[in-house]
């Protein structure tokens, strides 16, 4: 047991091991030419992980080893959780019925394309092609993160995820507001905040693509965007019922349902949020705590991440992220269309 009498000191020095990387990533990701890019400290936490787990993780004492799963897996079920402080179900009455339209859209359609390109057409295998679809559908890494324990894949396959999510949320980030300085998306001010925080992959990309067009804009990108991050909770408990059927059935064996609890108390945190009991600033630490937990779920994932297993992956999940990615952008823009005339 990893917090047994014997290996409880060897557990913390673990956690506190990837406290310390995840702290040096929190420090990185302040740097202005980060920041100014919208590179969160979960995304620099996982690129410190693996350059760790690719180069030293060999020094690393074997007794430390289940310091860093506690940390991807329980300790990454906890700031999930708490990921619903940062939604409140107010967000859903200030954008109305075109908010909640393109959001529940993009969420589905996205992941359903994702699945079927994926698994059919690139023939990448199923848990890479979901955690690939996650990250576009709902709200890139943090989605990845979620979705992990629910589909089960190996580390390496949450890392590649996440890397597309960094390639074109970041190429989205720089493009959406291009694009509409240039006159080429024909959307006021608010509609153009529904259309980025209904297709952008991160929170953080959202923010600044959002101020990059202006004030109103990133108002409503930003609700936009916490109404697809709420659509985690009913998007793992559907993935859940339907992995643990059709995985049963493949298995010839009873199917068993394995609920995920952690994304049930998310809506709970969320609801709790709503009712404005907590003091603000109170909200605001809890979610800096919550961001860093994330980050130490992140860097533990990378250092359990090794690049060689990467060969077996190959461009697929590139090519399906590139797709994924053009969808958002043309299917995401008469999504909103049509979200509109609601």
């Amino acid at each position: 047991m990893a917090f047994s009498k014997e290996n409880r000191a060897n557990t913390l020095s673990g956690i506190l091991f990837v406290a310390l990387f995840s702290a040096s990533a929190t420090y990185l990701a302040d740097f202005p030419s980060l920041k100014n890019l919208g590179i969160s400290p979960l995304i620099v936490g996982i690129l410190l992980g693996m350059v760790y787990a690719n180069t030293l993780r060999n020094k690393l004492p074997a007794e430390w080893v289940p310091g860093i799963q506690f940390s991807m897996k329980i300790i990454l079920r906890a700031a999930i959780i708490f990921y619903g402080f940062r939604v409140t179900f107010q967000n859903i009455e200030q954008v109305g019925i075109p908010g909640i339209i393109t959001s529940a859209s993009v969420v589905t359609l996205t992941f359903i394309i994702g699945y079927f390109v994926g698994t059919k057409i690139l023939k990448l295998d199923e848990d890479t092609t979901m955690l690939v679809s996650a990250g576009s559908s709902i709200c890139g890494a943090a989605a990845v993160l979620a979705t992990e324990p629910v589909v089960k894949g190996e580390p390496y396959k949450s890392a590649v995820a996440v890397g597309t999510v960094v390639i074109f949320g970041t190429t989205a980030m720089f493009l959406y507001p291009y694009l509409y300085k240039a006159g080429f998306i024909p959307f006021d001010a608010k509609d153009m905040g529904i259309y980025i925080g209904g297709t952008i992959h991160e929170v953080a990309h959202v923010v600044t693509a959002g101020n990059s067009v202006g004030e109103e804009t990133a108002k409503y990108a930003v609700i936009v965007k916490m109404i697809r991050v709420m659509m985690i909770a009913p998007f793992l408990l559907v993935l859940g019922y339907w992995l643990a059927k059709k995985r049963g059935g493949q298995e010839g064996k009873k199917t068993s349902i394995t609920i995920p609890w952690f994304a049930v108390f998310f809506i709970v945190v969320a609801g709790v949020n709503s009712l404005d009991m907590l003091p603000h600033n109170l909200v605001g630490s809890i979610n800096k705590i919550d961001t860093f937990a994330l980050t130490m779920a992140m860097t533990a994932m990378g250092m359990e991440t090794n690049v060689g297993k990467f060969k077996n992956v190959g461009l697929k999940p590139i090519y399906l992220a590139s797709i994924l990615f053009l969808w958002l952008i043309f299917g995401g823009f008469y999504i909103v269309k049509f979200a509109l005339n609601f």
